[in-house]
């Protein structure tokens, strides 16, 4: 590695962690656990994709959309059901990536992914939002005022710092320039100490302390289901939007495998389940971040904070904390396509603002798969008007029909239409040199247009078949001469 990548490396890295840290904490009180859950699951998920997953400079660790899923597991059951839910999650994705299925993020249409990036943008401004309440209520008068300078302020270092000098990444410079001037001055602000004391030890390896039947199975297998699902889609679509940012390809099965590993590891030693998360990775990505030392180094200081560093860690300001990730929020969002929307198709607009819009109020997974069955269902009323035939009568008086297109589910009845059984000669010709057989729909509908001739006394001739429309017809046991 050359000098120059490892430093930047190694700054990239240190930047991100302390943006992983609040995070972090706030994700695993959301999900009513104890902070160093969330800082123990950050350094194994973070340290572990980075050193074997398939994607340099990715930030991985407790996320927040799988801590949404989780909150229901606690309050009921107890942080140790969790623990094995997470270590059945873990395995699920392991399974995922070992038979190669992330190939399937190619099924996710470009609308899904801008409304899944618009979306998630959206939440990470709303969560900062957190940071300007005192307990149950909102910030007023000069603690406020103060809250709102200081985030100006370190908004204006991360957009001005780049035009004097690219020496040091301009978030970590922000969060430290914001942190001195405050302990300086003394000014009276929130502090990362004020959410959570992160002081602590080295996580200690234990087996979830539950029955391990078939009782407790279905107790944790919905949501491992559910927490693999979400963990998965966010990791995927990340590693997509990373891969378009750096102009290089990440290999999504390995990381999938890698994930999971590390998620059983996380559950064995007592930390949160977790997948990438793309605030994290905007900020590694800016800050000079593509190779495997970004993410270790971020993983690692996330443990010495814990172990070593607490005392100074809890003395950022949050509102530096804050600054930093509104700028990530207005990087993230594609501004682009706002200004696209009226030029797309209809159909392609609705998408994205349906995903962006579901992914803010509901959960990704929910999100990606609405944006799907939406992009398909209108690929399939798309190929389905497509279809189409010529017809002309032949010197022997016989009539020919030439169809063009994709016979499948969508488009049987378009097909069926185009042949009139009563009106038409004795002798009819299917030309099928443009027509592709795609599903069983298909077949059942040649076969129904073969049963209507034969009803009213006629003939149909099929033609120019593929040999993979001869495969499903045969397999079907419909005769196509």
């Amino acid at each position: 590695m050359k000098p120059k990548s490892l430093r930047a490396d190694v700054l990239a890295g240190l930047t991100t962690s302390f943006a992983l840290v609040p995070e972090c904490i706030a994700f695993a009180l959301v999900a009513h656990l104890n902070p160093l859950m969330g800082l123990y699951g950050a350094f194994i998920i973070c340290t572990l994709t980075a050193l074997f997953g398939g994607r340099p400079g990715m930030v991985s660790g407790a996320a927040g959309s799988m801590a949404v899923v989780i909150v229901a597991l606690v309050v009921q059951h107890g942080v140790q059901y969790l623990l094995a839910t997470v270590l059945l999650g873990g395995l699920i994705m392991v399974a995922f990536g070992l038979l190669r299925l992330g190939k399937l993020v190619r099924m996710v249409p470009h609308p899904v992914m801008l409304g899944f990036v618009n979306g998630l943008a959206i939440i990470i401004a709303l969560a900062q939002l957190e940071h300007f309440r005192n307990g149950e209520a909102w910030l007023g008068g000069t603690p406020l005022y103060l809250m709102l300078g200081l985030v100006a302020l370190t908004m204006a270092i991360v957009y001005l710092l780049p035009r004097l000098t690219r020496a040091v990444p301009p978030a970590l410079a922000a969060i430290l320039g914001v942190g001195l001037a405050v302990w300086l001055l003394g000014l009276p602000t929130r502090t990362l100490g004020d959410m959570a004391h992160i002081a602590g030890g080295l996580p200690v390896p234990a087996v979830p302390d539950v029955p391990w039947n078939l009782e407790t199975l279905a107790i944790v297998a919905p949501y491992a289901v559910l927490m693999a699902l979400v963990g998965l889609l966010e990791t995927l679509l990340t590693l997509n939007l990373t891969d378009e940012i750096t102009e290089s390809r990440g290999y999504p099965d390995r990381e999938c495998a890698a994930l999971g590993a590390a998620n059983l590891v996380s559950g064995l030693f007592g930390g949160m389940g977790g997948c990438a998360m793309i605030g994290q990775t905007m900020i590694n990505l800016s800050s000079g971040g593509r190779g495997r030392l970004s993410g270790v180094v971020a993983g690692m200081m996330v443990l010495l904070f814990v172990l070593f560093l607490s005392p100074l860690i809890e003395r950022i300001p949050l509102a530096a904390l804050v600054g930093v990730m509104f700028v990530v929020a207005q990087q993230t969002f594609a501004w682009a396509s706002l200004r696209v929307l009226d030029k797309v198709p209809l159909n392609d607009a609705l998408v994205i603002v349906a995903v962006t819009i579901v992914t803010v109020f509901t959960d990704l997974a929910t999100a990606v798969l609405c944006g799907i069955v939406i992009a398909a269902l209108n690929f399939a009323w798309q190929q389905a008007r497509e279809l189409y035939a010529d017809t002309h009568r032949e010197a022997d008086g016989s009539k020919l029909y030439r169809l063009h297109g994709t016979l499948f589910f969508a488009s049987t009845t378009p097909f069926l239409n185009q042949f009139d059984p009563a009106g038409d000669p004795p002798q009819v010709t299917l030309d099928c040199r443009h027509l592709s057989f795609v599903d069983y729909s298909a077949i059942a509908a040649l076969k129904t247009l073969r049963e209507r001739y034969a009803k009213v006394g006629k003939h149909l001739r099929v033609l120019h078949l593929s040999e993979r429309c001869r495969q499903l017809l045969k397999r079907a046991g419909v005769q196509h001469e």
